[in-house]
């Protein structure tokens, strides 16, 4: 069997602790958080940008993977999904036989398809598969795969950090055999005043790089998103690991550039848009949104390229809530095929646009 060494998150909560000065002439600083998954729910969200594109069934097969409920490799006839990321990546779904039919596996997979298709290519580098097992357990990451269990995913998902646990664990796999023991990256750890979190503390070698890198991302690609208190103790406790993530290189393009599922042009203030539910859907979805004014509002579904596919709703709405639904179908009632699509709903003041998931 392989070596493990995927890397849990561990389930600790978030403290801080404060500077505690010494009586002699040195001070001594612990790290400021006990784990970086728990800094802010905001740096990446279930309404950011996926480059997920497309997933397509490919059977049951024999496949090892780790389960943390017998703390064990274990082979299982997975059902097995290829899913197709947009920016040229692909990743094979590896779900467990427990999840009963195939059509249960594809809900699975595709909702991690969406999920890792929010991660920045950098960390999807090394990502071969996502294995996907129920239970409560944690997450890990390492032999060129993400572990799932998704009763623990329920868990991150109600505390909305399900996306930042998954940047943890995509830096083991992408991101530890290339740094965690590198010349550099050990110079910047004894460079800078402390460790980021205890638990990066507790495992240099193992956590270090994982514990840093979601802090990383939100004062270089998120401040809007997190306070100016946050943003100041990640900038004054790892200086010198902020330089080394700089000077990598790394594509984050869709992390420092995305905007598919940002308010477009002027935020407008006369309508909000909430999230489609199911979703994913197999056969039909809810759009509710909210009109806090009388307004023309135009709500429309469009693909991946951008091509308008259907329309939803283009009429004067008074103040109140509201909500539309769409069957999967293009205006001329063929059957969309599996896929992100995009709603949108547009005003006079100017647009707002979410995406979705179809699956059949």
């Amino acid at each position: 069997m392989p070596r493990l060494t995927l890397f849990p998150t561990v389930l600790i909560a978030l403290f801080i602790l404060f500077p505690l000065t010494a009586s002699g002439p040195e001070s001594v600083v612990d790290p400021p958080f006990g784990g970086t998954i728990f800094l802010d729910p905001d740096i990446i969200t279930e309404n950011d940008p996926t480059v997920f594109q497309d997933i397509t069934y490919t059977g049951q097969g024999q496949r090892t993977i780790f389960d943390r409920r017998t703390n064990n490799w274990e082979v299982i006839n997975a059902f097995l999904f290829t899913i197709t990321f947009s920016d040229g990546g692909t990743a094979e779904a590896q779900v467990n036989p427990e999840f009963g039919t195939s059509d249960n596996a594809l809900v699975a997979a595709t909702k991690y398809g969406v999920e890792t298709g929010r991660m920045p290519k950098a960390l999807r580098r090394d990502m071969d598969a996502i294995w996907i097992n129920k239970g409560v357990q944690p997450f890990g990451g390492g032999n060129r795969s993400v572990l799932i269990h998704t009763g623990q995913s329920a868990l991150y998902e109600a505390d909305g950090i399900l996306e930042e646990t998954l940047v943890h664990e995509l830096a083991h796999t992408s991101l530890d055999g290339d740094h965690a023991l590198a010349t550099g990256w050990v110079a910047a750890q004894t460079s800078d005043p402390e460790f980021i979190s205890t638990y990066a503390r507790d495992y240099p070698q193992r956590e270090d790089v994982a514990e840093s890198f979601l802090p990383y991302l939100a004062v270089r690609y998120r401040a809007d998103r997190i306070s100016t208190n946050l943003k100041n103790i990640i900038e004054q406790t790892i200086p010198a690991r902020i330089a080394y993530f700089d000077n990598l290189g790394l594509d984050l393009d869709l992390i420092s550039n995305g905007t598919e599922n940002e308010p477009s042009g002027e935020v407008p203030q006369s309508i909000s848009l909430d999230q489609n539910h199911p979703n994913p859907f197999s056969r039909s979805t809810t759009i509710p949104f909210t009109t806090a004014e009388p307004t023309q509002v135009r709500i429309t579904v469009v693909d991946s390229t951008g091509k308008e596919i259907m329309l939803l709703d283009d009429r004067f709405r008074n103040v109140g809530s509201h909500e539309v639904s769409w069957n999967g179908q293009d205006v001329q009632g063929r059957t969309m095929p599996n896929g992100v699509y995009f709603y949108q709903i547009s005003s006079p003041e100017g647009s707002i646009t979410k995406s979705m998931v179809l699956v059949r």
